[in-house]
């Protein structure tokens, strides 16, 4: 008996994926494209740290916020564009890969970027993976008829606003952040123009899925940064960083439980997903910036800082206000009422004040455990009695 295997073709015709697809979820390439970008996002946490500690403020928050921006914003286009395209065909999987690539040269950049502001490596890495993405919007320029005003907008638009990175090399360095402002907002703006002849068919339960997954990364680099910081101090002997090490990692859990806390509403409109999408910059930049915060803490506590213990308090405090504040924003504002309305600015709030005070990250650590003691209540109070009138037990 002989059987029929299907093979991957080398190229087929990039048609649209249907918006009403039926079980749409992450590939394994999108998770191994994701899996790629941890290295990235690694490096600029572990670079934000170390310029924290060090007591470079300005220029950590300034280098962290253009490095996490390209880190990001790669990442973003990627998935929409998977989520409305994707073919498996072989010829898109070597655009991925060539996309991993850049990935990766960007991260290899990152240090160089904080110590000297040298952003031509990061630069060309995100050169090369926006370019690849400018293959695939030819792609589906041809096999979509429908959407190929679109799609030509697209490969268009990044073309130019690439082209534009890479002038910006050879300008002088006092231009440096005017021109990364001004080639920030063109490349905010291409989506927002080139969305507007048709939106492109991206999955709104598939996207949700992949910020979800990202975000997950993000948290997940937030633990491996506590868990290293604790090892080297429990390595040189120094055991009384047990109750720091318990606060951060309650504070991650409540990340988790924060933003997971209900399924997030997937974005079906063109106003509302570009707000939903960029307002995640915030998020994952924010999770990564309180796993960096929580080293230097450790480091604090073991006094290896030049920087005192309210620095230190601050640098997990803003990030986690930043954090409840666009989680507000985008999740609870269009799902709550009430007092957990309320109180998620409330604690975003007080989480700034928590540094003025006595170990900060525990008061951080208790402020957010409230605020998901809340949110769980208030949660078992909604589903309770539809849960009963359905003949479910809700616990």
């Amino acid at each position: 008996m002989t059987h029929s295997r299907s093979v991957r073709p080398f190229y087929r015709p990039m048609r649209p994926r249907r918006r009403d697809e039926r079980h749409r979820s992450a590939t394994p390439l999108e998770l191994f494209f994701d899996l790629c970008f941890v290295v990235a996002v690694a490096q600029a946490a572990s670079s934000l740290h170390h310029d924290v500690v060090e007591g470079h403020l300005r220029h950590a928050a300034t280098s962290y916020a253009m490095v996490f921006f390209a880190i990001w914003w790669s990442w973003v286009n990627f998935t929409w564009f998977a989520s409305a395209y994707d073919t498996d065909d072989d010829l898109y999987r070597i655009t991925t890969l060539v996309q991993i690539s850049g990935a990766l040269i960007l991260a290899a950049g990152v240090p160089r970027a904080f110590a000297d502001g040298d952003f031509a490596v990061i630069t060309y890495g995100y050169v090369v993976m926006r370019l690849a993405a400018v293959v695939n919007w030819t792609r589906a320029a041809a096999g979509d008829p429908r959407h190929r005003t679109t799609a030509r907008r697209y490969g268009i638009g990044v073309t130019v606003v690439q082209l534009g990175w890479l002038l910006r090399l050879v300008l002088p360095v006092e231009w440096s952040v005017a021109t990364f402002v001004l080639l920030v907002l063109a490349d905010l703006l291409v989506p927002a123009v080139a969305e507007r002849p048709g939106m492109t068919p991206w999955h709104p339960e598939h996207i949700a899925e992949r910020y979800g997954l990202f975000t997950l990364i993000v948290l997940g680099e937030a633990v491996l940064a506590i868990s290293i910081a604790i090892q080297t101090g429990l390595d040189a002997g120094e055991h009384g960083l047990w109750s720091l090490a318990a606060a951060g990692a309650v504070i991650v859990f409540a990340l988790w439980w924060l933003y997971f806390d209900r399924p997030s509403e997937a974005p079906d409109r063109l106003p509302y997903s570009l707000i939903w999408g960029y307002g995640h910059y915030l998020v994952f930049a924010a999770i990564a910036a309180i796993g960096a915060g929580l080293g230097v803490s450790v480091d604090v506590e073991r006094h290896l800082a030049h920087v005192s213990g309210r620095t230190a308090g601050y640098a997990v405090a803003i990030p986690i206000a930043v954090f409840l504040l666009t989680v507000w924003v985008l999740q609870v504002r269009r799902q709550q009422h009430g007092l957990v309305f309320v109180a998620f600015p409330v604690v975003a709030l007080l989480a700034l004040f928590a540094p003025l005070g006595p170990a900060p990250v525990h008061v951080l650590a208790a402020l957010l455990v409230a605020l998901v003691t809340l949110t769980a209540l208030r949660r078992r109070r909604d589903v309770g009695p539809s849960a009963a009138v359905a003949g479910v037990n809700p616990t």
